[in-house]
């Protein structure tokens, strides 16, 4: 017997029934008059490193790549599970058997139907070491059946755990239950990908002239380090209830100059400068928003023979930690509601306590005191050896201000010297990704709203482990969490760990701090991972 899955209505359900919506002159449910031009423009830090779903790795990518193209499930403007691809799905008894149902008008854009075997083609080939995906640890955690091996080269890629058994039907087998499999299913890696296309064009496939996706979007235009193009796809699914017919992604980097083309009328959301947020949602109460967002942002510690030797000296880690004053972080750098960690996982993430590691429970005073004898025990500060270490981060104001601040934090308390090393995005991924670094600047966000997202990037075998630590309490804890019916307490004593051995310096937890045109609305403010959809905004008529 099979147990039907709960799918929520959609947030965006106000453009159900909506023939040519896009061209209505006003908003069919609601009354609004909607702009004459459905444009929504919004500035990206950096260029996309790629646009391929299995071989993408950030944010940014992210957003763009959730318009081009569709998975199995969706989220709406809350964050709860709605039906993508696939109309909905069973689980078997045992809770390792999923059976999706996909629809039967999905289509790529060139008009090929899209069936169940294009969803085994992207997950074998995200597995696939040939591949070389950043993300082929994901589809180990997703708990997969055979995962592990096939991502390993040990087993060929027939052997994971998907399978079509009609065009319309996918059958996914794990090797345990796994309570957040669902939400998985709306991480990029998992969206599905044109076969032929894919092997018509190589590594230029997703080119705008080359590209076929299944999205509510197709690439139009793509001029690197400048912008990206999309516009409605008229093959999708619910074409018909799309209202925004282009979206427009500049790459901007400075983040004071996106702030005054916002201002000026030329894009419709950029992130609030570092600092200014008080002062803009004074000016603009409207546009200027904060709400809490599912990302940590942290420093690695290059814990290699190629890093510095003082950084695999645990106190060494411990008294930097110490020495950051996260209050000045958030308070004066930032200022923009984000609240301090010390820990990695965020502290809005569903089902989660954050633990009382030590460190948050004393005064920033204590903290220094602790900083500077565990320092000097270790042989380093005022009568020991000098410390100098970098700091890289990728190019932004905002990642230079974090650094320059607590590099005179160390200096001030530790009389620890920092060089400040910046690189552009893709370059710097390649250098943390491959330990050219002693301390790195980085972010995650959530790809589900569940703890372990956060935790798994400091396990032994996760692609995003780029501080290389390696613990096997720390790999025990997680994998008896999988299986577990109450994770909360491996969870924080997984968390204790990471507090005790710092492969990871928790600074801040991430807020959304945007300016929005108030001309855009259905922005999904109540959704903490921000998975945005186009498809589901509108603009009004000011």
């Amino acid at each position: 017997m099979s147990i039907k899955a709960t799918l929520l209505a959609s947030g965006a359900a106000v453009f159900i029934a909506m023939s040519g919506a896009a061209l209505a002159a006003t908003h069919p449910v609601t009354g609004e008059t909607l702009a004459e031009d459905q444009t929504f423009t919004y500035r990206i830090l950096d260029e996309f490193p790629s646009y391929d779903p299995q071989l993408a790795e950030d944010v940014s990518g992210g957003e763009l790549i959730r318009d081009l193209f569709e998975g199995l499930m969706n989220q709406d403007a809350e964050g709860n599970l709605v039906p993508g691809v696939a109309t909905g799905y069973t689980v078997s008894d045992d809770k390792l058997t999923y059976t999706f149902t996909l629809r039967d008008n999905a289509k790529w854009s060139n008009g090929d139907p899209v069936v169940a075997g294009d969803f085994v083609y992207a997950w074998r080939r995200a597995a696939d070491p040939a591949t070389a995906s950043e993300y082929a640890w994901f589809i180990e955690l997703m708990a997969l059946e055979n995962a592990s091996a096939v991502v390993a080269g040990e087993m060929p890629t027939d052997a994971l755990g998907v399978r079509a058994e009609d065009d319309h039907t996918l059958v996914v087998t794990l090797s345990e239950p796994l309570p957040y499999f669902a939400q998985m299913t709306t991480h990029f890696t998992t969206f599905p990908t044109h076969q032929a296309t894919v092997e018509a064009f190589g590594d230029q496939w997703t080119r705008p002239e080359n590209i076929v996706s299944n999205g509510a979007y197709v690439l139009t235009e793509h001029i690197p380090a400048e912008r990206s193009v999309r516009e409605r796809n008229p093959m999708y699914w619910d074409n018909e209830n799309t209202i925004i017919e282009k979206v427009v992604a500049l790459v901007i980097n400075d983040e004071n100059q996106a702030l005054t083309r916002y201002l000026a009328g030329e894009l419709d959301r950029t992130e609030v400068p570092a600092g200014q947020y008080p002062r803009l949602h004074e000016e603009y109460p409207t546009e200027a928003l904060s709400f809490p967002l599912l990302c940590s942002y942290y420093f690695n510690v290059n814990l290699t023979d190629s890093g510095p030797e003082a950084l695999r000296d645990v106190r060494v880690r411990q008294a930097l930690s110490l020495a950051i004053d996260r209050d000045v972080i958030v308070e004066n750098v930032l200022a923009g509601g984000q609240v301090p960690a010390y820990t990695l996982t965020h502290w809005a993430t569903a089902g989660f306590e954050v633990p009382q590691v030590a460190a948050a429970t004393m005064t920033q005073e204590e903290r220094n005191a602790a900083a500077q004898a565990l320092l000097a025990e270790a042989g380093f500060g005022t009568g020991g050896a000098p410390l100098s270490l970098e700091i890289l981060y990728n190019t932004s104001e905002a990642h230079q201000k974090i650094a320059v601040a607590i590099g005179q934090m160390w200096k001030t308390t530790l009389g620890v010297e920092t060089t400040l090393a910046n690189q552009e995005w893709q370059t710097f991924l390649d250098a943390r990704g491959n330990q050219n670094y002693e301390l790195a600047r980085a972010g995650w966000c959530g790809d589900y709203n569940e703890a372990s997202t956060f935790l798994d990037i400091v396990s032994t075998n996760s692609g995003y482990n780029d501080s290389k630590f390696s613990n096997a309490d720390f790999d025990a804890l997680m994998a008896q969490a999988k299986t577990s019916d109450d994770p909360l307490p491996l969870y924080t004593q997984a968390e204790q760990i990471i507090a005790t051995e710092l492969p990871v310096l928790p600074i801040y937890h991430y807020a959304s701090v945007y300016m929005l045109n108030d001309a855009i609305k259905n922005w999904p403010v109540n959704n903490v991972q921000q998975n945005w959809y186009a498809r589901d905004l509108y603009k009004v008529a000011e």
